[in-house]
């Protein structure tokens, strides 16, 4: 029993470590996102505008260029970091993301197809990403049934995203060659000129979702210990298996219809938090602050890495989940992933 309660209590420690580490990487980063720029500016002078105060060009910088931006990428990066948490942990496996399960490849069929097609933009725009979004979900839960549910969501996914790209590239060859363009910054993912909505839309989508993130931080655990345990312990390893689908696709189709498809952040982030934890924790909280911290420091890097060159962010999360992808067959050394 002794050894039991010191375990746990070094898990707690350990814990909390993490979240003061990220925390304060997080908090560098985004003071490094408010400050750095065209328009530069000192912690003292944010402090100001944040206060009511500063200059008009330093409220207009502050208040509706950075700080927008910066909520977007913090929300943004924790949505898609829980996310991938969830899938990997219901699969158990590390490989498995909304990207790589077709669940961003919907939204973007569908935000392509409203701008191309039907030339529309902004909140429409971000309406037929979710909803998108909203039918890939629909083919995944259709091919998670019975058993080998984890495999068959796995190989949907797979054909999901394969069947997206294609029906993208056929809409992008029909169209003249300037109106790509907004598509492929679209496509790459990125967090310039982000509106106050978005943001609060977003907020919004993390409140209705906390609840029930909190109810399978309890369950998912007990429900991949195998059905006949799961119904043993009091868990309907079926609804919850739903409850996660659905809660990985209300996260990733609303991030996806306001920043775009960003790639391999629910991918990377469950996968650094988790042995940071460790002692087999889902590493929900630690997915999402290790989610944020990646795309608002990509988002960082995409700015300011080329002098006088501002290229989208997803072009930095891409790169990053390409080392990270070479990384882990690196360091597999035969074990199955």
């Amino acid at each position: 029993m002794r050894g039991v309660l010191l375990v746990r209590q070094h898990a707690a420690r350990r814990r909390m470590l993490v979240w003061i580490g990220v925390g304060i990487a997080m908090v560098v980063v985004a003071m490094s996102a408010m400050v750095l720029g065209d328009y530069p500016l000192t912690p003292a002078q944010i402090g100001e505008v944040l206060l009511g105060g500063g200059t008009r060009p330093e409220q207009y910088v502050v208040l509706q260029v950075r700080l927008p931006r910066l909520l977007m990428a913090l929300l943004s990066g924790a949505a898609l970091g829980v996310a991938g948490a969830l899938l990997q942990g219901m699969l158990r496996n590390p490989l498995a993301s909304p990207d790589l399960l077709g669940i961003s490849g919907g939204s973007s069929v569908a935000a392509v197809y409203a701008l191309l097609v039907l030339g529309v933009t902004g909140p429409a725009l971000a309406a037929a990403a979710f909803g998108g979004g909203l039918v890939a979900s629909l083919l995944l839960l259709a091919a998670a049934r019975g058993q080998a549910a984890g495999l068959r969501l796995i190989l949907a996914g797979i054909g999901v995203s394969f069947l997206s790209a294609s029906i993208i590239g056929f809409l992008m060859t029909r169209v003249q060659l300037q109106q790509t363009q907004s598509a492929l910054v679209w496509l790459t993912g990125t967090l310039s000129s982000t509106p106050w909505w978005q943001v609060v839309v977003l907020g919004m989508t993390w409140v209705l979702a906390l609840p029930v993130l909190a109810i399978l931080a309890r369950k998912l655990p007990v429900a991949i210990l195998g059905a006949d345990t799961a119904v043993g312990l009091g868990v309907r390893p079926g609804v919850v298996r739903i409850l996660v689908v659905l809660l990985a696709v209300l996260l990733t189709a609303v991030t996806c219809a306001f920043v775009g498809p960003i790639s391999f952040i629910a991918l990377c982030a469950p996968a650094i938090a988790r042995p940071l934890v460790a002692h087999g924790s889902l590493a929900l909280g630690p997915s999402a602050l290790v989610g944020a911290l990646l795309l608002c420091a990509s988002d960082l890097v995409a700015q300011f890495a080329i002098p006088g060159v501002s290229v989208p962010a997803g072009i930095v999360t891409g790169a990053l989940g390409a080392v990270f992808l070479l990384w882990l067959l690196a360091t597999s050394k035969g074990r199955a992933l």
